[in-house]
């Protein structure tokens, strides 16, 4: 038993080291430089907000890597009762994306930042409503000592998945849409726990099959159909790109 242990440990700190190198591409939604005029041309320019989401992974029972999910409440005014990552907007005292993940978390679910090991930044992502989002990955190596303290405003539940079920073809299923002139695919994953069934989708998907490609270092077996929505230059411009992307 001592050995298994120290085994799993040994592949724990390989993975966080092997995480560690990983570099995200270049951001296509980075803002204009700081000292670009605020006005140019036609009308004031577009700067997003960011936000960032924490990828919380643990060992689970069987040795399989585990992430956090939430539920989010259902009296929210916006994705009510979707599940999501636990994350939330960048604040002006925040240092960098994985202080915001991590404030958020605690703030979500009560999990004490001092349990968790940063090892990785991921490609940047667009939310519908025009929010840069981060994810932000963690390595929970104690799950016993995490208490999930849940914050009833913003969260109804939290549990976990195998972070495997979203490189595989089953218990998937996908739509294909269009907005704006360019198709893209909807990934829908059903996971399953006792009586309960949990809907995986939307932009919550798309993070957790590149956090899964990352973290097991290979592409899932079904297309992705990504597609990449240009941020608007003026404000001016930002309600009909929201209108356009009002759906997932």
């Amino acid at each position: 038993m001592a050995g298994e242990g120290s085994g799993a440990a040994a592949e724990m700190e390989a993975l966080i080291r092997r995480l560690r190198l990983h570099q995200a591409g270049p951001s296509p939604y980075d803002p204009e430089p700081a000292g670009t005029p605020a006005v140019v041309g036609d009308g004031e320019l577009f700067r997003p907000r960011r936000a960032a989401v924490l990828v919380c992974l643990f060992r689970g029972a069987a040795g399989e890597l585990r992430v956090i999910l939430t539920k989010r409440s259902s009296t929210l005014s916006t994705h009510s009762g979707e599940v999501s990552l636990p994350g939330g907007k960048a604040e002006e005292g925040d240092a960098d994306d994985a202080a915001t993940a991590l404030r958020e978390s605690k703030e979500e679910i009560g999990l004490d930042p001092a349990l968790v090991t940063i090892v990785a930044s991921l490609e940047h992502f667009l939310s519908k409503h025009l929010l840069v989002v981060v994810p932000v990955i963690g390595i929970l190596s104690d799950i016993q000592a995490f208490v999930p303290v849940l914050n009833v405003a913003e969260v109804d539940e939290i549990f976990d998945v195998p972070l495997e079920m979203f490189l595989k073809d089953e218990n998937r299923t996908s739509e294909e849409r269009e907005k704006m002139g360019q198709a893209f695919t909807v990934h829908y994953f059903t996971y399953t726990k006792g009586n309960q069934k949990y809907l995986v989708w939307g932009l919550t998907a798309r993070i957790l099959i590149h956090a899964a490609s990352v973290v097991y270092d290979r592409p899932p077996d079904f297309p992705e159909g990504n597609a990449h929505f240009n941020l608007p230059k003026y404000t001016k411009d930002c309600s009909s790109m929201l209108a356009g992307l009002a759906k997932h």
